[in-house]
């Protein structure tokens, strides 16, 4: 019967250590069995090169020496038993709540909240935590420490900060940015550096630094697009080009090159790149119109009640044209364009604004042509609607822009106060306030987009039309 060399054993005690068997016993149960298999295949003049490769064929892939591990440890230790039952049914049950709230979510469906809060809260701190641990149990790596730990912070982060994206509530981007940044500068290295521990993948280190190197770009990205901040599109068309022209085939030739047959591995592995480009793509391509189809129809709806107001208010007073009271409303008449006017030309700003600093050519498509009355801002040509700089810089409190125009409406709503009869300071200060529609306080709106803030001020516009028709109205009468 052929003997295995000390130098055999060794080479075959490596690779089964290498599958990180921690359960007493078992490692040197498992290298036994292995060494005999080998030696039985030797014995039918077979080198040991040929019978250790004809042993792990009939032993299936690598992962199959962890698998036996796995059902050890399921069989004989209660406490990882339950650990791995409770990942499982959490698991399951976290991503159906969070597959079903965002059906409900989508559909405007009652009760789509609290799925999407309680599928969060049980696949972050039931999920997470037992998946953790039975990643421990099954490796007892130290050096695989910080890859755990760093993924399951960045896991916990991003669920939350969805969770909070979805439900528009506050701080959103603060724990979807910090899960990005553990991502980038703590799992996605350790990660690499993880693989390249592995003697096996040293040849593919290359592919792994630019597989890296295009996570980290495509992450970054889609943070920036979910954020609206500049260089998104950027960094997602260069990730994909590293990821999907350069390492997936890169990869695919290095690791099956030799194979006669279709691996599952390989099938698995499209099937997952498809699940990143695809969102990527649709998220580039839709995020910025799903964004703005929520303001357009809006706007056009304000923009369409603007000319009816005016053109109502304007009927009314041709009506008494050869009226006593004509002189008044004349006057209140002008004082409207005036402060209409004074909004028209913030727009304007606002508008030229954004879209001088994003050197875009839309400035000379002329979005804003003028109209006898006014500027007409054409909506869809505004190449940068998600631009923060103008709202921060002109109608944040404290700048000069924001001071003149609470000034101009102050002076507004005191002469509307005049005219009204019953002359109640109240009485119009919840159309003509502008801290009611514009930001109070200088840190919580500080991300006003130019979109969100040209909606705004549509909004004061046509306050401004129906208070000038209720006095229209009060002045006709009396």
């Amino acid at each position: 019967m052929p003997d295995l060399s000390l130098h055999n054993i060794e080479e075959i005690a490596l690779d089964i250590k290498r599958q990180e068997i921690t359960f007493s016993h078992l490692l040197d149960d498992l290298i036994d069995h292995v060494c005999c298999d080998v030696e039985y295949e030797m014995q039918k003049g077979l080198s040991f090169g040929d019978a250790y490769s004809r042993v792990k064929a009939k032993m299936g892939s690598r992962r199959r020496i962890k698998e036996i591990q796995e059902e050890t440890l399921y069989a004989v230790d209660s406490k990882y038993r339950k650990m791995k039952n409770t990942m499982k049914i959490s698991g399951i049950a976290g991503t159906i709540l969070f597959g079903f709230a965002t059906l409900f979510k989508i559909q405007h469906w009652p009760m789509a909240g609290p799925m999407l809060s309680l599928g969060a809260f049980i696949l972050a701190f039931i999920f997470m935590p037992s998946a953790l641990g039975v990643l421990w149990k099954e490796t007892h790596n130290s050096k695989k420490l910080f890859l755990f730990v760093s993924g399951f912070v960045t896991g916990m982060l991003f669920i939350f900060g969805t969770l909070f994206k979805i439900q528009h509530w506050p701080q959103a981007g603060i724990i979807l940015s910090l899960s990005v940044l553990f991502a980038i500068f703590f799992f996605i290295p350790s990660l690499v550096l993880n693989r390249l521990a592995d003697p096996e993948n040293r040849p593919k280190k290359p592919i792994y630094l630019l597989g890296a190197a295009g996570s980290i770009l495509y992450v970054a990205g889609t943070l920036f697009k979910i954020q609206h901040w500049p260089l998104a599109s950027l960094f997602m068309i260069l990730a994909l080009i590293i990821l999907f022209i350069v390492v997936l085939p890169w990869y695919t030739w290095q690791t099956w090159k030799d194979d006669s047959h279709i691996s599952s591995a390989f099938i698995f592995m499209i099937i997952g790149s498809l699940l990143i480009i695809v969102p990527g793509a649709l998220i580039n391509l839709n995020l910025r119109n799903m964004y703005n189809e929520g303001y357009y129809p809006h706007l056009v709806k304000e923009e369409r009640l603007f000319e009816v107001s005016l053109s109502n208010n304007k009927s009314l007073l041709t009506r008494y044209h050869d009226s006593l009271c004509y002189s008044e409303m004349e006057l209140l008449h002008a004082k409207t364009m005036n402060t209409l006017n004074f909004l028209d030309a913030l727009e304007n700003k606002m508008v030229r604004a954004a879209e001088g600093n994003s050197g875009n050519s839309s400035v000379n498509a002329d979005p804003l042509p003028q109209t006898a009355d006014r500027f007409e801002i054409r909506n869809t040509l505004l190449k940068d609607p998600f631009n923060k700089v103008p709202a921060r810089e002109l109608l944040l409190p404290g700048c000069s822009v924001r001071n003149e125009l609470n000034n101009v409406f102050a002076e507004y709503m005191n002469y509307a106060i005049s005219l009204n009869p019953d002359k109640d300071p109240d009485r119009f200060r919840g159309l003509l306030d502008p801290s009611i529609y514009l930001p109070a306080g200088p840190a919580p709106q500080s991300d006003l987009t130019l979109m969100s803030a040209l909606h705004t001020l549509d909004i004061l516009k046509n306050n401004i039309l129906a208070v000038e028709s209720h006095l229209l109205n009060n002045i006709a009468k009396h």
